[in-house]
């Protein structure tokens, strides 16, 4: 047992070297998933108030430091890519499987449980999970100029319809951003 919950720890290691669009803030380098998947984490315990109906935080979290590491073998799917995204659930299926394979299979079952529940946002703990891990890159991306957006040639359309799960998930913090992006697609950041 030990032996596995071992392998698995190491294997973890390289969600480090799987790079995201999005820069830390300030920053020239891109960020990787791995301190994406942290900061997220904290981002839940921090607005877990907002969160409309009330969410179990520790649930979240785990969701979050979890939700990434198919990027292993998937690697990340930059949000407004539609033709990477096409097998992106096929990938990532693939992926939890090797390696949450790693673990005994209580933690395991748990760990894909958890996983999948993130995916599917059929419970408020996954929607909010799921609304966090798109407001973050959004306000690196407020916070750099639209770096992403720019870089990529994200439309403004594009942002509102794949970032509507926050407004499911908390309307208040929707209510915060919307005009925020809105700033943004004035500036030209959005195209």
């Amino acid at each position: 047992m030990l032996e596995s919950q071992l392998s698995f720890l190491l294997e973890l290691d390289k969600l480090k070297a799987i790079l995201r669009r999005t820069r830390p803030v300030g920053m020239s380098r891109l960020e990787n998933s791995a301190e994406h998947s942290w900061h997220v984490a904290v981002m839940a315990m921090l607005l877990a108030e907002h969160a409309e109906p009330a969410i179990q935080v520790d649930r979240v979290v785990k969701m979050l430091l979890l939700h990434d590491i198919v990027e292993i073998d998937a690697d990340d799917t930059f949000l407004y890519d539609e033709t990477a995204s096409l097998d992106k659930a096929d990938k990532e299926e693939a992926a939890a499987a090797r390696i949450f394979g790693l673990l005994p299979p209580t933690q395991r079952d748990e760990f894909t449980a958890l996983w999948r529940e993130y995916e599917n946002r059929d419970t408020a703990d996954g929607r909010f999970a799921y609304a966090c891990d798109r407001l973050l890159p959004m306000l690196q991306n407020l916070a750099n100029q639209g770096q992403s957006w720019r870089e990529h040639g994200v439309r403004f359309e594009q942002v509102l319809r794949k970032n509507l799960p926050i407004q499911e998930a908390s309307p208040s913090l929707w209510q915060y951003v919307l005009p925020k992006l809105e700033a943004a697609r004035d500036a030209g950041w959005l195209a």
